[in-house]
């Protein structure tokens, strides 16, 4: 151990297990809705489907893979980070392939679960696991540099799949996705990825190990000692937990709404197509500095702090998108839900690992990525419901307001809880 450690004496390994991280993040691509929506008018073009027939078998596909993330997590905790991305990696390549064959509504229905599980689910699940286990005092930096990978994705992913389909067609477009990830990914995650630095005899953020005697030597380090590792079980028994699930809920609901319609929206509000897609820009654009920055306040400030500060920040969101009708009040609506989004990947990211350890990760953040695939599943039909009751949006955004209200109170409520006390009573 003591040869290998040497190897590493002037470089820490987490950065590799990092930016492997972050790949499998923008990986995830083939099964982000930001990927999917490039195809879904070729299915309507080519097969004569409705939108609300193939928006409607997104919506419940993404709700059922929501579901199972719960058995995801727990899968990470049994068989480790790298047999997982290994794993999940080759059969989302599979299922890519899958896609480019579709020729009926059933295949498409398979088709979408497959990509939401492998991809918008446990290709994103499966990293955030994997550097929680090597990062703890600058988890938030490490945790804000993966993020980039992620809005990488978000600004690339539609571009190669318009370039793809228009030049050959959507299937070669699937086929070039599952290359990718067989021929490119997958080698890169089965040389790369080590589950923990542990394994390789280095600790968290690369501190040096400390020898208690030459009779009984042992990894010890200030900052390992004090994390506490929490199962699930006894997890569910804080406030914490749930006042969590409620916060990372709400942020992937309503977004999700605010995005599916965003057009409708601003449509009603007398501004054009093109100025829709240009605030989607203008928050990725300012996203990446913000979840840059946020790493670096998640490293000093209480998280549950910075989640009440994501709340009000969304509270002002909504109000604004209310009265949005020229340009500069898109830009500052698009300012300001950036600054919102880069915030939430990041605090969300940290607060599982930072308040209930690295042990048992998987398993709790198996039900955090589940309750937020959920709500992003739900997220679009209050805003549809309520367009086609009164005519327009104001009424479902004012009624919106409650939730990040709800949200800055579970906030308030999520402290980080101390094992001690659960344990005594």
């Amino acid at each position: 151990m003591l040869h290998r450690l040497k190897i590493f004496d002037h470089f820490y390994y987490g950065w590799i297990i990092l930016i492997i991280g972050g790949l499998g993040v923008f990986f995830s691509g083939p099964g982000q809705t930001f990927s999917n929506s490039q195809f879904i008018d070729e299915y309507i073009h080519e097969f004569g489907w409705s939108r609300s027939q193939v928006s409607g078998i997104y919506s419940v596909a993404t709700l059922i893979a929501g579901l199972l993330m719960i058995l995801v997590g727990r899968f990470i905790d049994r068989f480790g980070p790298k047999v997982m991305m290994v794993s999940v990696g080759t059969v989302f390549s599979i299922a890519c392939f899958y896609n480019s064959f579709i020729s009926n509504i059933w295949m498409l229905a398979i088709g979408f679960f497959l990509v939401r599980l492998l991809g918008q689910g446990s290709m994103t699940l499966i990293p955030n696991t994997l550097v929680a286990q090597w990062f703890i005092r600058k988890r938030g930096k490490a945790f804000s540099l993966k993020a980039l990978f992620g809005f990488a994705g978000a600004m690339v992913f539609p571009l190669i799949n318009t370039w793809l389909i228009q030049t050959w067609s959507w299937q070669i477009a699937w086929r070039f996705w599952g290359f990718t990830l067989l021929f490119l990914f997958v080698p890169i995650a089965f040389i790369g990825v080590k589950n923990h630095p542990e394994s390789i005899g280095l600790l968290p953020d690369g501190n040096k190990e400390l020898k208690q005697s030459n009779q009984n030597s042992q990894l010890i380090t200030p900052i390992a000692e004090a994390e506490e590792d929490w199962t699930l079980i006894e997890a569910m028994k804080t406030k914490a937990f749930w006042a969590i699930l409620v916060c990372v809920g709400i942020p992937a609901m309503v977004n999700t709404g605010i995005t599916f319609h965003i057009t409708s929206i601003f449509k009603t509000n007398g501004l054009s197509f093109e100025m829709a897609a240009l605030v989607l820009s203008v928050m990725a654009f300012i996203g990446i500095p913000i979840s840059f920055i946020s790493g670096a306040i998640l490293d000093k400030v209480k998280t549950n702090i910075v989640l009440s500060v994501i709340f009000i920040i969304e509270f002002f969101v909504l109000l604004l998108l209310l009265i949005t009708d020229t340009f500069l009040l898109a830009i500052l609506f698009g300012v300001l839900w950036g600054v919102a989004n880069g915030l939430e990947r990041i605090a969300f990211g940290v607060i599982w690992p930072n308040y209930f350890g690295r042990k048992y990760i998987g398993s709790i953040n198996g039900v955090g990525k589940t309750v937020g695939v959920v709500g992003s599943s739900l997220g679009p039909l209050p805003f549809g419901i309520g367009y086609d009751l009164f005519g327009g949006y104001h009424f479902v955004l004012l009624a919106t307001l409650i939730f990040p209200t709800i949200g800055l109170i579970s906030s308030l409520l999520a402290k980080k809880p101390a094992k001690t006390t659960i344990c005594n009573t």
